[in-house]
Formats: structure tokens, sequence, C-alpha cells
């Protein structure tokens, strides 16, 4: 973590907003972090749930799309710093990933 929160968040509710959930790692462990903090309410909120590699619990309480196990790219996401600028959403074959 480069950056603290700068606000109290405790006794406040707290959405997490993710782009991607993938394996649930990354964001179970910020969670963690989160919850010493003591909100009264904390969920997760993530454009992309790709919940067949999940390793972590991660309860996605807002979603906007589940999605099979993919490379995906585009809003911001990315392979290799390429196509993260796409105004879309796009599945990426396994030759390109270096599969």
């Amino acid at each position: 973590m480069t950056k603290d929160l700068d606000d109290d968040i405790a006794g406040s509710t707290v959405i997490l907003v993710e782009d991607i959930v993938d394996t649930g790692l990354t964001v179970n462990y910020v969670l963690s972090l989160l919850r010493a903090r003591n909100p009264r309410r904390l969920e997760v909120c993530a454009l992309l749930d790709k919940n067949a590699r999940r390793i972590a619990d991660v309860p996605v309480a807002y979603r906007g799309f589940r999605i099979p196990d993919r490379f995906v790219v585009g809003y911001g996401l990315d392979l290799g710093g390429k196509y993260r600028n796409l105004p879309f959403i796009a599945t990426m074959n396994d030759e390109a990933v270096g599969a």
C-alpha cells in the first residue's frame, strides 16, 4: 500500500469498488485492512466477477457481469500495457496471452 486513507471509516458504510475480482486474493487482503478500521458495513462492488478462478472467498455484493475464465482487456484492463484504452471489454485468445 502506498497511500493510506485520508478519512476515518469507523462506523461508516464502505464499498470497495474493483474492476475485476479474479482469485480474490488482493480484494481479500484489502478487505482485511479495511475491516481493521471498524466500518459499520463493508461490501464489494465489481464490474467483472471471474469466480471460476476464486481462491479466497470474497462476497461480491454488487457485480456488473460474471465472466468465464478468459483473459479480458479494455476499460483499463491491459495485457503488457496494451489494450487498456479500448472502450469495451474483449477476450484475448490463448496465443495472444501466451498461454
